[in-house]
This record gives C-alpha cells, structure tokens and sequence, in this order.
C-alpha cells in the first residue's frame, strides 16, 4: 500500500488528513480519549506537549544570524493581521454598532465575533505549515506574532485599550523551547542534524492532536454563518497578510499560513465581555462563530497554502 504517497497527493496532506482524521473520530467518540486513557488519550490531547517537541526541534535549524529576519517578518505579520482586523470591525461597526444582527440569515453576527475571529493566529498551524512549505526562519516568527493570543488586541479593536495585560510570563513560555532549540543547533552542528530529522515525523502527531480537539458540531450549529465567518478570515486576512509579506521580500507563503483563527479565541468573547458588561449579551452566538472558524480555517488554510506554494513553486520539505 502506497499510504504516505497517496496522502502526498492532497494539498497539505501530512497536515490536513490527520487532523480531519482526529476531528472525526471526537465528533463521532467525543469520550475516546478518556476511555482509553493511558497512551492513547495522551495522543489524542496531546497537542501542547507535541508542539513543544516541534517547535525545539525547528528552533534547532534555525541560525542565530536570523534573528533580524524573525524580528521584521513576525512583526510585520503581527501588525498586518491586527491592522486588519481593526479596519474591518471599524467599517462593520457603522452597520452593527456594538450589537448584532437578531435576525434573518446574518442572525448572531456581531463587531466582537468578527474581530475576535480576525485577530489570533493559530500558532501551531501556521508554524507547521512554514516548517513544509516556508522558510526555517520563518517558522520563529510566531515568536513574535504570540503577542496576540488572548483578548488585548481584541479589546483594542474595540476601542476598550487598557483593559487586559499580557503576562510576560506567558510570551516568554511560548518561545523557551523554540530558544532552546536555537541555542542547541547552533552550539553543535551534529544536535542540528539529529534534531532537524524530527521535524517532519512530528507534524502528522501534532495535526492529529489538534483535530481531536475539535468537534465538528460546533460548525454545525454556528451554520452556514460560521463557515461563511471562516472563509472570510482567510480570505480577507489572507489576502493583506500575503500582499505585505511580498513587499517585504517574502513569497507569501507566510502570510496564507497566519490567515487561520486560534483555538483560543474562542475564550476571547467571555474575556471581553468580562470587562466589559455590554458585550455580555452577544457571548453566546459570537463564541459559537468563532469557535466555528477555528475549525473552518484550520481546514482550509493548509489546502490554500500547499495549492500557493505549488503555484509558486515551493517544495514541501516533508518528503
């Protein structure tokens, strides 16, 4: 059986079948994990412990001469998606103001699912996708672009500045075991070599860990609307985040990788509302629509990167 050559022939197939996969079987046995236990329910929510290999693993190929890169390439990313997410709630804000639509098709859309949806990268997915279609370097720009986990940026979409802080301790824990790889590779030239090898190997385990974190239901009941949501976070952020990265002398593959929404914006609506009592009544459906794109652009924006870089010419690394 050809099973590795058959999933090579779907776009980001190393990526999205496995988390497919694992998206399916907790729709259909949402309880696996916890009735097997042991090895295999590790597996199934083990994609933190997963990505911290991964990302030790890739820190190693990366150069410390890099750096400069890292720094202008997650900081251009970064802005873009924020200055994006900020344009479009402004102009929807003049049709919805701070609530959201009760009904008709566009029932439960509201400024708060929109920018929430628009505003946090889903890290894992973005740096394993760079680190089959991207550059290496590339990769350690999520060190960057993690500033934007959490509601901060989302309140200051808003206009609600000032209201959350981001925990230093956090950001520093996010790029440790990438540091550590880094350091490691550089100091000796054999651990590059050893560690480098896993880097593939661990994507199809992390994809799949990540699918089984989700449930597909929650695309159902957000409805159309929510995958509407989620096309549209590709599609808009996608479009400004490749554009920039071209300008500044990238191919754009960065840029559709970082179009995708984070599993924890899905928590961003209650934080808000948390600080702000207003938004307290559109939790609910904008919970659910983010929720939904979590899933959506965790979906497509693999399939939309592997046609990109076939356009354009990029090999995958994952052979």
């Amino acid at each position: 059986m050809r099973i590795k050559a058959a999933i090579d022939r779907i776009p980001g197939g190393m990526m999205i079948v496995p988390l497919i996969l694992g998206a399916i079987i907790t729709t259909l046995f949402p309880s696996m994990g916890k009735t097997f236990g042991s090895f295999t329910g590790a597996l199934m929510t083990g994609s933190l412990p997963i990505l911290a290999v991964f990302y030790v693993c890739m820190g190693s190929t990366i150069n410390f001469k890099a750096t400069p890169y890292i720094l202008k390439k997650g900081g251009t990313l970064l802005g873009t998606k924020i200055l994006t997410a900020i344009v479009v709630g402004f102009v929807a804000a003049k049709f919805l103001g701070n609530g959201m639509i009760s009904e008709g098709f566009f029932a439960g859309i509201s400024v708060l699912a929109i920018v929430a949806a628009m505003n946090d990268t889903n890290g894992g997915l973005y740096m394993a996708l760079m680190g089959q279609f991207g550059k290496k370097e590339d990769v350690g720009a999520y060190s960057v672009m993690s500033l934007e986990s959490g509601p901060f940026f989302t309140m200051i979409s808003l206009g609600i500045a000032g209201l959350a802080a981001f925990p230093w301790q956090t950001f520093v824990g996010a790029i440790l075991p990438l540091i550590v790889g880094m350091i490691l590779g550089n100091l000796d030239k054999e651990m590059r070599e050893f560690l480098s090898k896993a880097v593939p190997v661990l994507v199809p385990f992390f994809a799949f860990a990540l699918g089984a974190g989700l449930n597909l239901q929650t695309v159902w009941k957000a409805g159309f609307l929510g995958v509407l949501l989620g096309i549209g976070v590709v599609a808009v952020t996608g479009l400004t985040l490749t554009l920039i990265d071209r300008l500044i002398g990238g191919n754009g593959i960065a840029g559709i990788s970082a179009a995708s929404t984070a599993g924890n914006a899905a928590g961003v609506p209650a934080a808000v509302a948390a600080a702000n009592a207003a938004y307290a009544p559109l939790v609910p459906s904008a919970t659910a629509l983010v929720a939904s794109c979590v899933i959506v652009t965790a979906i497509l924006v693999p399939i939309v990167t592997a046609w990109y870089a076939k356009k354009i010419g990029a090999k995958s690394q994952i052979n």
